[in-house]
Protein backbone atom coordinates (compact mmCIF):
# COMPACT_ATOMS: atom_id res chain seq x y z
CA UNK A 1 0.00 0.00 0.00
CA UNK A 2 1.15 3.56 -0.96
CA UNK A 3 1.23 6.17 1.98
CA UNK A 4 1.05 9.84 0.99
CA UNK A 5 1.66 12.79 3.68
CA UNK A 6 -0.75 15.78 3.66
CA UNK A 7 0.43 19.39 4.65
CA UNK A 8 -0.73 21.84 6.16
CA UNK A 9 -2.68 24.48 3.95
CA UNK A 10 -2.00 27.39 6.06
CA UNK A 11 1.49 27.18 5.82
CA UNK A 12 3.75 29.61 4.82
CA UNK A 13 5.40 29.18 0.82
CA UNK A 14 8.96 29.75 2.65
CA UNK A 15 8.24 26.50 4.53
CA UNK A 16 7.06 24.25 2.37
CA UNK A 17 10.66 23.30 0.70
CA UNK A 18 11.77 22.11 4.10
CA UNK A 19 8.40 20.55 4.88
CA UNK A 20 8.76 18.41 1.51
CA UNK A 21 12.12 17.20 2.48
CA UNK A 22 10.95 16.02 6.03
CA UNK A 23 8.61 14.39 4.09
CA UNK A 24 10.55 12.90 1.88
CA UNK A 25 13.20 11.43 4.52
CA UNK A 26 10.53 9.71 6.50
CA UNK A 27 10.00 7.18 3.47
CA UNK A 28 6.68 8.29 1.99
CA UNK A 29 5.74 7.44 -1.48
CA UNK A 30 4.16 11.19 -2.06
CA UNK A 31 3.22 14.30 -0.99
CA UNK A 32 -0.62 15.55 -1.45
CA UNK A 33 -1.09 19.67 -1.30
CA UNK A 34 -4.33 21.33 -0.83
CA UNK A 35 -6.00 24.44 -2.10
CA UNK A 36 -7.01 26.91 0.34
CA UNK A 37 -5.20 29.69 1.52
CA UNK A 38 -2.55 29.12 -1.52
CA UNK A 39 -2.33 28.35 -5.09
CA UNK A 40 -2.06 24.48 -5.14
CA UNK A 41 -0.06 24.48 -8.14
CA UNK A 42 2.37 26.65 -7.11
CA UNK A 43 2.62 24.81 -3.55
CA UNK A 44 3.25 21.50 -6.07
CA UNK A 45 6.33 23.50 -7.74
CA UNK A 46 8.20 24.32 -4.64
CA UNK A 47 7.51 20.54 -3.17
CA UNK A 48 8.59 19.22 -6.53
CA UNK A 49 11.69 21.74 -6.70
CA UNK A 50 13.35 20.38 -3.48
CA UNK A 51 12.51 16.68 -3.46
CA UNK A 52 14.31 14.06 -5.66
CA UNK A 53 11.62 11.03 -5.52
CA UNK A 54 8.02 11.72 -4.09
CA UNK A 55 5.68 11.86 -5.74
CA UNK A 56 3.52 15.50 -5.51
CA UNK A 57 -0.08 15.70 -6.10
CA UNK A 58 -2.71 18.49 -5.91
CA UNK A 59 -5.21 17.02 -3.92
CA UNK A 60 -7.33 18.79 -5.38
CA UNK A 61 -6.56 22.32 -7.15
CA UNK A 62 -10.01 23.86 -7.92
CA UNK A 63 -10.85 22.91 -11.88
CA UNK A 64 -13.62 25.69 -12.66
CA UNK A 65 -11.92 28.82 -11.86
CA UNK A 66 -9.24 27.70 -13.91
CA UNK A 67 -9.23 27.49 -17.74
CA UNK A 68 -8.47 23.83 -18.57
CA UNK A 69 -5.16 25.51 -20.98
CA UNK A 70 -4.15 27.04 -18.11
CA UNK A 71 -3.88 23.99 -16.15
CA UNK A 72 -2.28 21.98 -18.56
CA UNK A 73 0.58 24.27 -19.37
CA UNK A 74 1.67 24.27 -15.25
CA UNK A 75 0.70 20.64 -15.10
CA UNK A 76 2.67 20.03 -17.90
CA UNK A 77 5.68 21.92 -16.96
CA UNK A 78 5.51 20.51 -13.32
CA UNK A 79 5.42 16.80 -14.93
CA UNK A 80 8.86 17.97 -17.42
CA UNK A 81 10.85 19.43 -14.79
CA UNK A 82 10.13 16.40 -12.25
CA UNK A 83 10.66 13.82 -14.55
CA UNK A 84 6.92 12.61 -14.28
CA UNK A 85 6.60 12.92 -10.27
CA UNK A 86 3.65 15.26 -10.70
CA UNK A 87 -0.37 13.85 -10.72
CA UNK A 88 -2.75 16.51 -10.80
CA UNK A 89 -5.96 16.10 -8.85
CA UNK A 90 -8.92 17.81 -9.50
CA UNK A 91 -12.31 19.08 -7.42
CA UNK A 92 -15.07 20.65 -7.84
CA UNK A 93 -16.00 22.73 -5.01
CA UNK A 94 -19.26 23.95 -3.87
CA UNK A 95 -21.65 26.16 -5.45
CA UNK A 96 -20.86 28.99 -2.89
CA UNK A 97 -17.30 29.08 -3.12
CA UNK A 98 -17.18 29.33 -6.37
CA UNK A 99 -19.73 31.98 -7.41
CA UNK A 100 -19.02 33.40 -3.80
CA UNK A 101 -15.53 33.35 -3.22
CA UNK A 102 -13.99 33.02 -7.35
CA UNK A 103 -16.96 34.85 -9.15
CA UNK A 104 -16.73 32.73 -11.31
CA UNK A 105 -20.55 31.24 -13.27
CA UNK A 106 -21.40 27.81 -12.04
CA UNK A 107 -22.88 25.16 -13.71
CA UNK A 108 -23.83 21.38 -13.13
CA UNK A 109 -20.08 19.94 -12.01
CA UNK A 110 -20.14 16.71 -13.30
CA UNK A 111 -20.64 16.67 -16.52
CA UNK A 112 -18.62 20.07 -16.66
CA UNK A 113 -15.87 18.21 -14.93
CA UNK A 114 -16.13 15.47 -17.96
CA UNK A 115 -15.74 18.53 -20.19
CA UNK A 116 -12.75 19.62 -18.27
CA UNK A 117 -10.97 16.17 -18.30
CA UNK A 118 -11.69 15.31 -22.03
CA UNK A 119 -9.93 18.89 -22.81
CA UNK A 120 -7.03 18.38 -20.94
CA UNK A 121 -6.38 14.94 -22.76
CA UNK A 122 -6.97 16.95 -25.91
CA UNK A 123 -4.63 19.39 -25.02
CA UNK A 124 -1.94 16.88 -23.64
CA UNK A 125 -2.13 15.02 -26.86
CA UNK A 126 -1.68 18.70 -29.19
CA UNK A 127 1.56 19.41 -26.91
CA UNK A 128 2.84 16.11 -27.54
CA UNK A 129 2.14 15.87 -31.20
CA UNK A 130 1.28 18.55 -32.62
CA UNK A 131 -1.74 17.47 -33.91
CA UNK A 132 -4.06 20.62 -34.31
CA UNK A 133 -6.74 21.15 -31.26
CA UNK A 134 -9.88 20.14 -31.74
CA UNK A 135 -12.14 19.68 -28.55
CA UNK A 136 -15.76 20.96 -28.98
CA UNK A 137 -17.39 20.37 -25.76
CA UNK A 138 -20.50 21.52 -24.23
CA UNK A 139 -18.61 23.61 -21.20
CA UNK A 140 -15.57 24.33 -23.06
CA UNK A 141 -14.16 24.51 -26.79
CA UNK A 142 -10.44 24.41 -28.03
CA UNK A 143 -9.73 24.90 -31.69
CA UNK A 144 -6.75 27.02 -31.69
CA UNK A 145 -2.50 26.43 -31.35
CA UNK A 146 -0.42 27.81 -33.17
CA UNK A 147 3.38 26.50 -32.68
CA UNK A 148 4.69 29.11 -31.04
CA UNK A 149 2.58 28.51 -28.12
CA UNK A 150 2.70 24.65 -28.14
CA UNK A 151 5.54 23.68 -25.44
CA UNK A 152 5.94 20.28 -27.68
CA UNK A 153 6.64 16.64 -26.00
CA UNK A 154 8.11 16.03 -22.55
CA UNK A 155 10.16 12.99 -22.00
CA UNK A 156 7.73 11.66 -18.75
CA UNK A 157 4.05 10.65 -19.96
CA UNK A 158 1.12 13.47 -19.54
CA UNK A 159 0.74 13.87 -15.87
CA UNK A 160 -2.01 11.80 -14.54
CA UNK A 161 -5.22 13.00 -14.10
CA UNK A 162 -7.00 11.75 -10.65
CA UNK A 163 -10.43 13.29 -9.06
CA UNK A 164 -11.44 14.15 -5.41
CA UNK A 165 -15.15 13.85 -4.35
CA UNK A 166 -18.44 12.58 -2.56
CA UNK A 167 -21.29 11.70 -4.50
CA UNK A 168 -21.90 9.11 -6.75
CA UNK A 169 -21.73 10.69 -9.86
CA UNK A 170 -18.24 11.96 -9.31
CA UNK A 171 -17.09 8.65 -8.44
CA UNK A 172 -18.66 6.99 -12.06
CA UNK A 173 -16.77 9.49 -13.21
CA UNK A 174 -13.92 9.09 -12.01
CA UNK A 175 -14.05 5.52 -12.90
CA UNK A 176 -14.91 6.42 -16.36
CA UNK A 177 -12.19 9.18 -16.96
CA UNK A 178 -9.31 9.13 -14.20
CA UNK A 179 -6.58 7.82 -13.29
CA UNK A 180 -7.02 7.73 -9.73
CA UNK A 181 -9.47 9.04 -7.07
CA UNK A 182 -9.01 10.74 -3.72
CA UNK A 183 -11.49 10.30 -1.06
CA UNK A 184 -12.64 13.51 1.31
CA UNK A 185 -11.71 13.08 5.09
CA UNK A 186 -15.12 12.99 6.02
CA UNK A 187 -16.15 10.11 3.36
CA UNK A 188 -13.53 7.76 3.91
CA UNK A 189 -15.27 5.59 6.32
CA UNK A 190 -15.31 1.49 5.05
CA UNK A 191 -19.08 1.73 4.50
CA UNK A 192 -18.91 4.83 2.18
CA UNK A 193 -16.04 2.97 0.31
CA UNK A 194 -17.94 -0.26 0.24
CA UNK A 195 -21.72 1.17 -0.63
CA UNK A 196 -20.90 4.45 -2.75
CA UNK A 197 -17.43 5.01 -3.64
CA UNK A 198 -16.25 1.28 -4.60
CA UNK A 199 -20.13 0.50 -7.02
CA UNK A 200 -19.47 3.71 -8.70
CA UNK A 201 -15.91 3.34 -9.62
CA UNK A 202 -16.60 0.28 -11.10
CA UNK A 203 -19.98 1.35 -12.76
CA UNK A 204 -17.72 4.24 -14.52
CA UNK A 205 -14.89 1.64 -15.52
CA UNK A 206 -17.65 -1.36 -17.01
CA UNK A 207 -19.49 1.85 -19.05
CA UNK A 208 -16.01 3.18 -20.35
CA UNK A 209 -14.33 -0.80 -20.56
CA UNK A 210 -11.96 -0.28 -18.77
CA UNK A 211 -9.83 -2.27 -15.97
CA UNK A 212 -11.48 -0.84 -12.85
CA UNK A 213 -8.59 -2.45 -10.81
CA UNK A 214 -6.29 0.01 -12.86
CA UNK A 215 -7.84 3.01 -11.14
CA UNK A 216 -5.81 3.98 -7.91
CA UNK A 217 -8.15 4.73 -4.73
CA UNK A 218 -6.42 6.47 -1.88
CA UNK A 219 -8.11 7.07 1.08
CA UNK A 220 -7.73 10.71 2.67
CA UNK A 221 -9.73 9.12 6.08
CA UNK A 222 -8.19 11.50 9.23
CA UNK A 223 -6.96 9.25 12.26
CA UNK A 224 -6.70 9.37 16.30
CA UNK A 225 -3.17 8.66 16.90
CA UNK A 226 0.05 9.58 18.66
CA UNK A 227 2.86 8.41 20.70
CA UNK A 228 1.35 7.50 23.84
CA UNK A 229 -2.44 7.03 25.29
CA UNK A 230 -2.68 10.39 26.15
CA UNK A 231 -0.92 11.53 22.40
CA UNK A 232 -4.02 9.87 21.39
CA UNK A 233 -6.60 11.41 23.81
CA UNK A 234 -5.57 14.98 22.53
CA UNK A 235 -5.47 14.02 19.34
CA UNK A 236 -9.16 12.66 19.82
CA UNK A 237 -10.73 16.00 20.48
CA UNK A 238 -8.72 17.79 17.61
CA UNK A 239 -10.22 15.61 15.19
CA UNK A 240 -13.87 16.10 16.88
CA UNK A 241 -13.67 19.53 15.98
CA UNK A 242 -12.70 18.90 13.10
CA UNK A 243 -14.71 16.68 11.69
CA UNK A 244 -18.54 18.75 13.68
CA UNK A 245 -16.73 21.40 11.16
CA UNK A 246 -16.67 19.44 8.30
CA UNK A 247 -19.74 17.65 8.34
CA UNK A 248 -21.25 21.21 8.99
CA UNK A 249 -21.35 21.40 4.71
CA UNK A 250 -24.41 19.32 3.31
CA UNK A 251 -21.91 18.10 0.56
CA UNK A 252 -20.03 16.02 2.64
CA UNK A 253 -22.77 14.23 4.68
CA UNK A 254 -22.84 11.30 2.77
CA UNK A 255 -21.35 9.21 5.49
CA UNK A 256 -23.72 10.66 8.45
CA UNK A 257 -26.84 9.49 6.11
CA UNK A 258 -25.05 5.79 5.65
CA UNK A 259 -25.46 6.28 9.61
CA UNK A 260 -28.47 7.17 9.97
CA UNK A 261 -26.94 10.37 11.22
CA UNK A 262 -28.00 12.82 8.60
CA UNK A 263 -29.97 15.66 11.59
CA UNK A 264 -26.50 16.00 12.78
CA UNK A 265 -25.44 17.50 9.56
CA UNK A 266 -28.63 19.65 9.26
CA UNK A 267 -27.56 20.60 13.61
CA UNK A 268 -24.64 21.49 12.21
CA UNK A 269 -25.44 23.71 9.89
CA UNK A 270 -27.80 25.63 11.79
CA UNK A 271 -25.26 26.26 14.50
CA UNK A 272 -22.91 27.82 12.03
CA UNK A 273 -25.72 29.41 10.42
CA UNK A 274 -26.29 31.21 13.81
CA UNK A 275 -22.45 31.52 14.38
CA UNK A 276 -22.10 29.45 17.10
CA UNK A 277 -18.97 27.75 15.78
CA UNK A 278 -17.01 26.84 19.26
CA UNK A 279 -19.94 24.32 20.19
CA UNK A 280 -20.14 22.33 16.91
CA UNK A 281 -18.20 19.75 18.49
CA UNK A 282 -20.34 19.06 21.41
CA UNK A 283 -22.53 17.38 19.03
CA UNK A 284 -19.81 15.07 17.83
CA UNK A 285 -21.09 12.09 20.35
CA UNK A 286 -17.86 9.44 21.39
CA UNK A 287 -20.28 6.76 19.38
CA UNK A 288 -20.13 8.69 15.75
CA UNK A 289 -16.36 9.64 16.63
CA UNK A 290 -15.16 5.83 17.29
CA UNK A 291 -17.56 4.57 14.31
CA UNK A 292 -15.75 7.33 11.99
CA UNK A 293 -12.47 7.54 12.37
CA UNK A 294 -9.63 5.01 13.24
CA UNK A 295 -7.86 5.56 16.17
CA UNK A 296 -4.61 3.95 18.05
CA UNK A 297 -1.38 4.83 19.30
CA UNK A 298 1.40 4.45 16.00
CA UNK A 299 2.45 1.30 17.17
CA UNK A 300 -1.19 0.02 16.98
CA UNK A 301 -2.41 2.14 13.54
CA UNK A 302 -0.71 -0.88 10.99
CA UNK A 303 -3.11 -3.45 12.12
CA UNK A 304 -5.71 -0.90 12.25
CA UNK A 305 -5.21 0.85 8.82
CA UNK A 306 -4.91 -2.92 7.10
CA UNK A 307 -7.94 -3.82 8.89
CA UNK A 308 -10.03 -0.62 7.90
CA UNK A 309 -8.54 -0.06 4.18
CA UNK A 310 -5.99 -2.99 3.06
CA UNK A 311 -8.71 -4.86 1.27
CA UNK A 312 -10.27 -1.65 -0.52
CA UNK A 313 -7.55 0.93 -0.88
CA UNK A 314 -4.22 1.24 -3.04
CA UNK A 315 -3.10 3.88 -0.70
CA UNK A 316 -4.11 6.19 2.10
CA UNK A 317 -2.84 9.54 3.71
CA UNK A 318 -1.31 9.97 6.79
CA UNK A 319 -0.22 13.06 8.32
CA UNK A 320 3.64 13.89 9.69
CA UNK A 321 2.98 14.86 13.32
CA UNK A 322 2.97 18.17 14.28
CA UNK A 323 6.20 17.57 16.70
CA UNK A 324 8.64 16.39 14.38
CA UNK A 325 10.14 14.61 17.53
CA UNK A 326 7.97 12.04 16.73
CA UNK A 327 8.94 11.64 12.84
CA UNK A 328 11.07 8.71 13.53
CA UNK A 329 8.16 6.93 14.60
CA UNK A 330 5.88 7.64 12.43
CA UNK A 331 8.31 6.84 9.68
CA UNK A 332 8.43 3.45 11.20
CA UNK A 333 4.58 3.55 10.81
CA UNK A 334 5.01 4.40 7.23
CA UNK A 335 7.32 1.63 6.68
CA UNK A 336 4.84 -0.91 8.18
CA UNK A 337 1.73 0.62 6.26
CA UNK A 338 3.56 0.67 3.22
CA UNK A 339 4.61 -3.53 3.69
CA UNK A 340 0.33 -4.29 3.89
Amino acid sequence: MKVYAGMDPTIPLRDVATYARRVEAMGYDGLQVAETVHDGLALALLALEHTERIVVRTSVILAFVRSPMLTAYTAWDLAAMSNGRFELGLGTQIKQNIEGRYSVQWSEPVARMRDYVDSLRAIFATFATGAPLRFDGDHYQFTRMQPYFNPGPIAPPPPPVWLGGVNPRICRLAGEKADGFITHPTNSNPRYLAEIALPNLEAGAKAATRDATAIELVVGSPYITGATAAAVAVEREHQRQMLAFLYSTPAYRRTLELFGWAELGERLQRMTREGRWDELSTLVTDEILDALVPQGTYDELPAIIDRWFGHIATGVLIAPPRDPSDDAAVAALVRAVRGI
